[in-house]
Parts: C-alpha cells; structure tokens; sequence
C-alpha cells in the first residue's frame, strides 16, 4: 500500500512517540503495527528523518546496539512533539472531512 503524500512524517513522529529507535526498529514497528500492510523503503525513511531531524523535530545520538555496532537512534524534540500534534490535528480533520463526503450507493451513475 502506497502512503498518502505527507503521512511518513506522521507515522515516524508517532512511532518515535513511544521512545526512541533506531531507523531499523521505526520501519519494523510501522510494518508490525500496520498489520504488514506498510513497509518502509530505506530510500524512504532516512531522508525522512534527516529531513525531521534538520527540521529540528527529531534528535539523534549514536549508540551501540545489542549486536555491538553503532547505530544511530533518533527521539522527539519537544518541538518534535508540537508538530506531531499539529500533523495529527491536520490529518483528524482530513480524515472527518473525507468522512463527510458520501459515497454513491452502488448502482448511481
């Protein structure tokens, strides 16, 4: 299933909600809690969060992972949280407006 245009920020701000994660664990997360309907592209995802990050929405720190290699993880900004907020604002009413929207009962030309 393709995104909406505008939604990956959304969902990657929502999921870093929880903590903080690893690129790896945020598209693993999508995937797990979408049912396996959503899978994040790398091609996708870690512009999107160096685009949040330079947007000052995210924060990163290096750390080492279970494994022992380096990995980078990424949290919330306080301001991170305000556009979240403002996102989820903004789709809440997309979603209330499409819902007002009726579709034609089947056979209406």
């Amino acid at each position: 299933m393709e995104l909406i245009r505008g939604t990956l920020d959304l969902l990657i701000l929502r999921t870093l909600s929880w903590g903080p994660m690893h690129g790896y664990a945020i598209s693993r997360w999508i995937r797990e809690r979408s049912g396996d309907v959503l899978e994040l592209t790398q091609g996708a995802l870690y512009p999107a969060l160096r685009r949040l990050e330079a947007g000052g929405h995210l924060a990163s720190a290096w750390e080492v992972s279970d494994t022992g290699r380096d990995t980078k993880v990424y949290s919330l900004t306080p301001g991170g949280r305000a556009h979240l907020r403002r996102l989820q604002s903004e789709w809440s009413r997309y979603v209330d407006l499409m819902e007002r929207v009726p579709l034609a009962p089947e056979g209406v030309r």
